[in-house]
Formats: structure tokens, C-alpha cells, sequence
């Protein structure tokens, strides 16, 4: 089965990612894994991704593209794979068709974990660290027992900057902008499939097995 995988940050993408690996076998394959192991290999394109990552400069989508097409040729992805963080654009997803056609492969389908704003906002705002020891609390789903101290070690907790609202606000607003065309193009070539990820996780995993039943 080849999947590419969708969703905004908070929906939950990253827990259903290793579900589904862990269920069906396949690889995750997500783009700083492609990354660091192209330049852990010293591949010519893994070099190229290096020279304008260590200029904090975003890799040219020939980059990114070429060394798609090297992973996904790998042994490994025979039975299938689970694309994860690319493509981000349309132009990154028509690539995509033109290097699977070229592999004899094509995309089963596109899984987009849905989840209102307004709940990825609560969830996201609400985390909380402890300055001492790092454990990790939400106000929602795991408060500590003494509103801003840590249970483990009686730390005082804080919220880090980028999970302020404000923060939080522009990178799902950039994030959802983003999203929007591939979700139209990904519609339009009959791949999308949506799933509510306001469930509960096991629920959201069992909606995705009954997507998947027929490719296993």
C-alpha cells in the first residue's frame, strides 16, 4: 500500500504515522528522515540538500524530488510506504505522480487527519513544561495535580513561545493555506480520503484499517 499521509500540526498525524507502520509494515518515510540519511550516505543529492540547509535555506524542489525518488526505489518500499511531509505543494505532488509512474507505482491513498481549529488550538496551547526536570503536562487532557507545579519533582511549569496562541494562530493559519490546494488536487484525482481525528486515537486508527482493508 502506498499512502501519503496528511494533517495539520496537533491532529495527531505522528501517533497514527507509527500505528500504521507498526500494523501494516510499511516504512514512514518523512522528509528530515530523507534528509539526514542522504547526507549520512554522502549521495551526490544528499550533499546538494546539506550545502543549502547549512545556509538555513529551503532545498530546491529538484533536490527534494531526487531524493524522493532515491528512497522510494529502496528494497524497503517494494510493498508499499508512508509518505509523510511531502509532498507540500502542488508542484511537489505532480512530481510525485511522474516519479511513481516512472517506478510502475501509484498513490492507494491520501489519508488527511481532520481536525477543527479550535481544538488544535486547545490542544496546542495547552501543553506545559517543567523548567526543572522537562516533564511534560496539558492543561486539558494531562493537568498536574497542583495547577503549575510538577507532580514529579515539584518544578514550576511553563509555557514555551511557540505554543503561545498568537504563535500557535499564524503557523495553523500558514499551515491550513498550504494544505488547501493539495487537499483540492488530491480530491480531484480521487486519492482523498478523510478522516476525524477528534476521536479518540484508537478510534481515528480503526477508521484507518477499515480504509485500508481492502490494500492489506
Amino acid at each position: 500500500m502506498n499512502l501519503v499521509l496528511m494533517g495539520l500540526p496537533g491532529a495527531g498525524k505522528g501517533t497514527q504515522a507509527e500505528k500504521i507502520v507498526e500494523q501494516y509494515g510499511i516504512p514512514h518515510i518523512s522528509t528530515g528522515d530523507m534528509f539526514r540519511a542522504a547526507m549520512k550516505e554522502g549521495t551526490e543529492l544528499g550533499l546538494k540538500a546539506k550545502s543549502f540547509m547549512d545556509k538555513g535555506e529551503l532545498v530546491p524542489d529538484e533536490v527534494t524530488i531526487g531524493i524522493v525518488r532515491e528512497r522510494l526505489a529502496k528494497d524497503d518500499c517494494q510493498n508499499g510506504f508512508l509518505l509523510d511531509g511531502f509532498p507540500r505543494t502542488v508542484l511537489q505532488a505532480e512530481a510525485l505522480e511522474a516519479l511513481l509512474s516512472e517506478l510502475n507505482k501509484k498513490i492507494d491513498f491520501v489519508i488527511n487527519i481532520s481536525v477543527d481549529k479550535s481544538i488544535l488550538m486547545e490542544r496546542l496551547t495547552g501543553r506545559r513544561i517543567c523548567k526543572e526536570c522537562g516533564a511534560t503536562y496539558h492543561l486539558v487532557f494531562n493537568p498536574p495535580a497542583k495547577e503549575g507545579i510538577c507532580d514529579r519533582c515539584g518544578g514550576e511549569l511553563y509555557q514555551r513561545a511557540d505554543d503561545h496562541a498568537e504563535t500557535v494562530k499564524n503557523r495553523l493559519d500558514v499551515n491550513i493555506k498550504q494544505q488547501e490546494p493539495l487537499l483540492t488536487f488530491y480530491e480531484t484525482k480521487g486519492y482523498l480520503r478523510t478522516i476525524n481525528g477528534q476521536q479518540d486515537i484508537n478510534k481515528v486508527f480503526a477508521d484507518i484499517q477499515d480504509l485500508l482493508r481492502g490494500l492489506a
